[in-house]
């Protein structure tokens, strides 16, 4: 372990930070164990796990665990269909057998063909939701669930909609709650000597205190429903009793590993994704093993679903507030699930007094900094190949869900991907050669099947009467199914068109003949050729130097 990724490397900043997430974490916890049609407290459980276990498992430094709101219709839907909690919770279980067996089979490799547009056009949306998402409750509405993060409410509202219903439920004193903490949380830390409190702490507290003086007035008082809602035990015993055990007698019913199997998918997918983009936020610019991560997220969800919580994956909306914070290793993340454990133990009650305001401020200043304009602006730099897949995966996340926006902003990658490999399968000039004009086509170093449709629309197009060289020297690899065109076009469509075709470098394993019967004069022209014009193996650009279009 590197003096960067120390435990204790960045004590002061990571315990900042720690209270910071536990600070967001505790109505995410509550509100996506709400949404999910589960008890409160497994959601506060599924946290504690996220933070202790996966925390201190995971090879990730800043990645912070806890219950999933993209996991929330599944969860419902799977409660429902098994009949019971604890027969779910068997499913939490397995499905973390079935991470942890992913992690040693090196399944998490995957990770490393997300494009870095889709991950970046992940966190942009990201920050787009959480910003329309905490706008109602910043002026007092707070009518959805906190961990509902869909486009399509619980309630019915949408993400628009929920702001036009914001307009007839502004509550004075949380609006003025949330201006104040935006501006303590902006400009504390510029402050000489008071900046050593964490500013989100102090926007907390300061929450706390201006409600309490509200509490006298009837127009800027706060509802407890506009406050942090924790269940409150009375005893020791009640909360021990809060645990759940699953049933492990529903081992056999197939619903139950149908289910399981469908966590487990979901939950890594989510989790390797919301690393790689942690990873892209990391000011170390650190690399998470993703094998280790679905090894540490798997034994996280047997645990889980051991004592009755809900599954966990990596969070997005958590790291990033963990990293804006100021955490660096993984201490921050291990502070927010010891913290979130004894308060839930302790002093319950002093975490309801939160408004719900002040933590909107907290994730509003988060979600602006992930979606800022100049992000779009460095996108829009790169190029359409770029920024389309971008602007699809914001767009689709926004409007849907976080895996449907992430499935549609790969596809339109992977068309990128393909376009640019067939504009890049081989070069080729015009030049004079012997008795007339002629084509000489460069093979590029690597030439695969997905050249194929671009190398046939180029012999098609070749006119008639002409030399045609095809050179090979520089090849490493041609798909098979390349070489079969180019055999075709040879034998039989070149003969039916009077070309004549050079064949010259390729490989004996290509088993391919190059053309044998060339003169001296004509090899030493063929070495000597200059290339005058080069194309990346487009037939359009191909036809417009040959000018036959």
């Amino acid at each position: 372990m590197n003096k960067q990724t120390s435990l204790f490397s960045n004590i002061k900043g990571d315990f900042s930070a720690g209270l910071v997430v536990f600070l967001i974490a505790v109505p995410l916890c509550l509100g996506i164990a709400l949404a999910s049609g589960a008890p409160l407290f497994a959601g506060m459980i599924s946290g504690i796990v996220g933070g202790l276990v996966i925390g201190f498992l995971s090879g990730s430094n800043l990645s912070v665990s806890g219950p999933a709101a993209g996991l929330t219709a599944v969860v419902l839907v799977a409660i429902t269909k098994l009949g019971a909690f604890e027969v779910f919770l068997l499913s939490v279980v397995i499905a973390g057998v079935i991470q942890f067996i992913m992690g040693l089979l090196k399944a998490g490799t995957v990770a490393n063909y997300f494009p870095s547009n889709v991950i970046t056009g992940m966190l942009t949306a990201i920050g787009i939701i959480i910003i329309l998402k905490q706008i109602p409750h910043a002026f007092g509405y707070d009518a959805d669930s906190e961990g509902d993060f869909n486009f399509i409410q619980v309630n019915g509202d949408n993400s628009f909609t929920a702001l036009l219903s914001t307009l007839n439920h502004i509550n004075l004193g949380a609006t003025l709650i949330t201006i104040i903490s935006i501006f303590i949380i902006l400009y504390w830390n510029k402050i000489p000597k008071l900046n050593v409190v964490p500013a989100p702490l102090v926007a907390v507290l300061t929450g706390i205190l201006l409600n309490s003086i509200f509490s006298g007035s009837s127009v800027l008082a706060l509802g407890s429903n506009h406050l942090v809602t924790l269940p409150i035990p009375e005893s020791f015993g009640d909360f021990i009793h809060q645990f759940t055990l699953p049933d492990f007698s529903a081992i056999g019913n197939k619903e139950v590993w149908i289910t399981a199997a469908t966590i487990a998918i979901v939950a890594s997918i989510e989790t390797l994704l919301n690393v790689e983009a942690t990873d892209k936020l990391d000011p170390l610019k650190r690399h998470t093993p993703p094998n280790r991560e679905l090894k540490a997220q798997g034994i996280g969800n047997i645990v889980s679903g051991l004592i009755g919580g809900l599954p966990i994956t990596s969070v997005i909306v958590r790291s990033s507030a963990n990293i804006n914070a100021g955490g660096r290793t993984k201490l921050s993340t291990m502070v927010h699930g010891a913290l979130l454990l004894i308060c839930t133990a302790l002093i319950p009650g002093l975490l309801n007094k939160i408004p719900l305001a002040t933590l909107a401020a907290v994730l509003l200043v988060t979600g602006y900094k992930l979606c800022k304009f100049s992000i779009f602006k460095e996108m829009f730099k790169n190029g359409k190949y770029q920024w389309v897949p971008f602007l699809v995966t914001v767009v689709a996340i926004v409007l849907t869900d976080l895996l449907v926006g992430i499935a549609l902003g790969m596809a339109v990658s992977v068309l990128a991907i393909l376009r640019g490999n067939i504009k890049s399968s081989y070069y080729f000039s015009k030049e004079k050669y012997h008795s007339g004009d002629g084509i000489r086509l460069e093979l590029a170093q690597e030439v695969s099947f997905l050249n194929k449709a671009s190398i046939l629309l180029t012999l098609d197009h070749i006119p008639e009467n002409i030399t045609l060289i095809i050179d090979a020297h520089k090849t490493d690899y041609i798909d098979f199914d390349v070489l079969q065109t180019i055999r075709e076009f040879k034998d039989i469509k070149a003969p039916q068109k009077n070309i004549k075709v050079i064949l010259t470098g390729f490989k004996p394993v290509y088993r391919i003949q190059n053309t044998p019967d060339l003169t001296a004069e004509e090899k030493s022209s063929l070495q000597s050729a200059p290339i005058h014009t080069i194309s990346t193996g487009s037939h359009k650009e191909l036809l417009k130097e040959l000018q036959l279009n």
